[in-house]
């Protein structure tokens, strides 16, 4: 079977464009299985990936930006195309910032493709040049979320089929803190 011409001309533009470097971008608090299957099947389509971690203002997360980069790190290894950052302000002006042509987003179910693809088109609004592309987790990993992950810990439940176990260890620790202070000011 020949090639098409057109689909090559295209493939060899993507190639001229230099190394595809895809931006997964949330707040990862904390980063669970699901997380890390996305990153390490991003890597079987792209050059560089860059785990953006959100510095949202408007949440308060359970952990600490610094922390997170930390868990991500102990999580993926020391694989030179995985760079992990901190970010806030608009991902698109981060992925201009860092020259990213893909945004990866998880959809774990339906309820999540609504408000992903409302993301997606203002993405695209404000920056065309960013490609949205939308992975659905393995199987084994589609019921795990960040928020449900911190309820189960929260509660004392095993997490450890659902994050690294620094994070776990991390989990329990950070409820521990969070008793004892509740405590102290009962």
């Amino acid at each position: 079977m020949t090639p098409d011409p057109a689909v090559q001309a295209d493939a060899t533009s993507v190639r001229a464009q230099g190394p595809l470097i895809a931006l997964y971008a949330g707040s990862f608090d904390p980063i669970t299985h699901g997380h890390e299957d996305l990153i390490k099947r991003t890597l079987t389509f792209s050059d560089r990936l860059i785990v953006a971690v959100a510095n949202n203002v408007n949440k308060q997360p359970l952990f600490r930006v610094d922390e997170r980069i930390a868990f991500i790190r102990e999580c993926i290894g020391d694989d030179p195309r995985i760079e992990v950052r901190a970010f806030s302000g608009l991902l698109v002006e981060f992925a201009r910032e860092v020259g990213a042509r893909v945004n990866v987003r998880g959809l774990r179910a339906v309820s999540d493709f609504e408000y992903e693809f409302q993301l997606a088109l203002m993405n695209r609004h404000l920056y065309p040049d960013l490609e949205t592309v939308f992975m659905t987790p393995s199987l084994d990993t589609t019921y795990i979320s960040s928020s449900m992950v911190r309820e189960v810990a929260r509660f004392g439940g095993d997490v450890s089929g659902l994050v690294h176990p620094v994070v776990g260890r991390a989990l329990i620790e950070r409820y521990r803190e969070l008793a004892m202070g509740r405590e102290g000011r009962g």
